[in-house]
């Protein structure tokens, strides 16, 4: 018996796209074949050849038994950086929009994006 493909695909239920700089980022919820939900969160650079360019991409699958684990060790992770490491920094420059983001860096600034 042959199912109909469109119970094996993959369906974005939600996404969210991140842009930051050179990098772009993608929170994607999808559903499984017996649906279940999961997230990925896939990090996009456009990389570029003499041919052209390409979008270097690398993708992480997290699954709901891992949400709370994840957010947290995440959360602790910032939480370091912000208060530990970089007390003193103001992040929030980075808040900006994306589009004044660019201007920012075009003006010549010392502020890189990366």
């Amino acid at each position: 018996m042959v199912e109909d493909n469109k119970d094996y695909r993959r369906d974005d239920l939600y996404s969210n796209r991140v842009r930051a700089g050179k990098r772009t980022y993608f929170f994607d919820v999808k559903t499984t074949r017996s649906n279940d939900y999961y997230l990925t969160i896939t990090e996009s650079k456009k990389r570029y050849t003499d041919d052209g360019h390409y979008y270097e991409k690398h993708k992480i699958f997290l699954y709901k038994e891992d949400f709370n684990k994840f957010v947290e060790a995440l959360n602790e992770a910032v939480t370091h950086v912000k208060d530990e490491l970089m007390p003193d920094f103001d992040f929030t420059q980075f808040d900006r929009d994306p589009e004044e983001n660019r201007n920012f860096e075009e003006s010549g600034s010392e502020l890189k994006w990366d």
